[in-house]
């Protein structure tokens, strides 16, 4: 039950776009394509699983006082890696539509932020949990953001160069495709997962209240 509460933690109950609001310049930048959303949450997930792994290995040896720019060493050298494989293997219009936005993996606060807060602090397999939640969920997040953006804003969905047109293009909102879009589709979407977990944490209090009066 621990390792499943470490990964929903990530997923649902603190997913870093829709909850705490980590990582916004690739959430808002990379979504303009379900193709590009896709990539960009690989490139988090292979950065965060990694880094989570290296720093609970050394957790012990680093010494406090260094331990900030040891992990922003070992994140750094991870993106160049992940950066240099996306771009001999991606598409190269794919890595043009990525392109500073890897570089700034390296100082976006959900890597960081759960190398401090978790992996210095645990395991090396809970990390690796951990790092799979909070990648799932950024993956989720912005996926959904890319999907709505392409969709309504070009009335298409694309991939590796096909496209596949769903809605007629005279009834695409041009409006979501822009970066304008990017941040009404996102708000449209946290409003959504904020108005679902509500009405769930109210069937829980519900049902809650309703057992505890049975038992009386």
């Amino acid at each position: 039950m621990k390792k499943l509460k470490i990964f929903l933690n990530g997923l649902i109950y603190e997913n870093p776009t829709l909850v705490i609001f980590l990582g916004m310049c690739p959430a808002l930048g990379t979504t303009n394509k379900v193709e590009n959303a896709l990539y960009m949450s690989l490139c988090v997930l292979a950065v965060l699983l990694l880094s989570n792994i290296i720093i609970s290995l050394i957790r012990k040896i680093v010494p406090n006082e260094v331990r900030i720019p040891v992990y922003i060493i070992i994140i750094a050298t991870l993106v160049s890696i992940v950066d240099m494989l996306f771009h001999a293997y991606l598409p190269y219009n794919v890595y043009q539509s990525l392109g500073s936005f890897i570089s700034l993996i390296v100082v976006n606060c959900i890597i960081l932020g759960r190398a401090e807060s978790f992996a210095n602090k645990n395991n090396v397999l809970d990390s690796i949990i951990d790092a799979l939640g909070f990648a799932c969920g950024f993956a989720v997040a912005i996926i959904v953001v890319a999907f709505f953006r392409e969709l309504i804003g070009t009335g298409a969905l694309s991939w590796a160069g096909h496209s596949l047109q769903i809605i007629p293009k005279n009834y695409a909102i041009s409006l979501f495709a822009s970066n304008s879009g990017a941040f009404i589709a996102l708000g449209l979407v946290v409003a959504l997962y904020s108005f679902v977990m509500n009405v769930v944490k109210d069937n829980k209090k519900t049902k809650a209240a309703k057992t505890a009066s049975e038992s009386k």
